[in-house]
């Protein structure tokens, strides 16, 4: 019966994507994040002693945040616990608390618990993890693309190291991706594959520094392209074109990124800088901003930054807003600009 299971897993592990399987199993597999993963820094040493404390991770998606938690789960001598925080709840909590609790007082056993999309527990599940990470029975690991200064409980931050990822280098994107390719147990280094240096290049530049997106990518443009008459896949800059054919935008409509992005663009105007306010409103429209969002912010800035300076200034924004809001995008975007 437990052959049967294994065989299953296992087939599982094959079918699984392939940034899923190249995700990396020990400190000598992980790429990137040097000022915190690196030989001598502060969270490698934990990890090595295995004296991991209670700590958040965040950073954008595809930064390795899911899989420090990973090589933290096969390093560690404590138990290991997974939670996801889109389907889990308070009791889920109590109930793995419980548990731990009874480990630690049984057989002397610490537990780990990791909390993936940390961010989206409310505040009262977030309450009812501070006594027993505060007590020491449960080493509390989160993960989150949100800064937790704003999403998570202050007395949880305060009793945890918080380690920010950055976006990977392409450097690092692009060592990610050819790892994918040389590895025959888990990558796809099976196939015949010669990648051009322009291919390689292009996908680590349109990644944005997201190894699971580059990886993706690098499977998609092998798996659906066809060898030639020798076996070998020719995987070419048209490929990658095709294999990532928008660039992402690393924008959300209700958090940071959203506030950051028309700051930044208010402010360029303010400054009379024409290139950088039509740099941001090209990055909110190609992120599906909604204009009558973006024109208000032109009114605004119009009646109360620029004022009787330029008293045609409220008339030509207020123009503007009425014209996007009649006819719509993609056309709005002419007299937004």
């Amino acid at each position: 019966m437990s052959d049967f299971f294994n065989d299953i897993s296992e087939q599982i592990d094959r079918n699984a994507p392939l940034a899923k399987r190249m995700r990396p199993v020990s400190l000598d597999e992980f790429v990137g994040q040097e000022h915190v993963m690196g030989e001598g820094k502060l969270l490698r040493r934990a990890i090595e002693a295995d004296k991991i404390s209670s700590l958040v991770i965040f950073g954008p998606p595809g930064t390795g945040k899911n899989t420090i938690a990973n090589i933290v789960a096969r390093k560690t001598k404590a138990a290991f616990v997974e939670v996801n925080a889109v389907l889990s709840g308070v009791e889920d909590l109590r109930k793995v608390i419980a548990i731990a609790k009874e480990r630690l007082f049984t057989v002397g056993k610490k537990t780990i618990l990791f909390i993936d999309e940390i961010h989206r527990f409310n505040k009262s599940q977030q309450d009812a993890l501070l006594p027993d990470v505060e007590n020491g029975n449960v080493i509390l690991i989160g993960a989150t693309t949100q800064n937790p200064y704003f999403y998570v409980n202050p007395a949880l931050i305060s009793r945890s190291l918080i380690v920010e990822l950055k976006a990977l280098s392409n450097e690092a994107v692009k060592t990610i991706m050819e790892n994918g390719l040389k590895d025959k147990e888990r990558g796809l280094g099976n196939f015949k594959v010669e990648l051009s240096e322009e291919a390689l290049v292009h996908i680590a530049e349109k990644s944005d520094g997201d190894a699971r997106m580059a990886l993706n990518a690098l499977e998609i443009g092998v798996l659906t392209s066809k060898p030639d008459e020798n076996g070998i896949i020719k995987f070419d800059l048209a490929t990658a074109q095709e294999s990532i054919q928008k660039k992402k935008i690393v924008y959300d409509k209700s958090d940071d990124e959203h506030y950051n992005t028309i700051s930044a663009f208010i402010k360029s105007m303010r400054g009379s800088d024409p290139d950088a306010a039509l740099y941001y409103l090209a990055k909110m429209i190609y992120a599906g901003e909604d204009p009558r969002f973006i024109a208000r912010r032109i009114v605004i800035c119009a009646s109360e930054d620029v004022g009787n300076a330029e008293p045609m200034a409220i008339v030509i924004a207020n123009t503007a807003l009425q014209v996007a809001e009649f006819i719509g995008m993609p056309e709005a975007r002419i007299p937004l600009a």
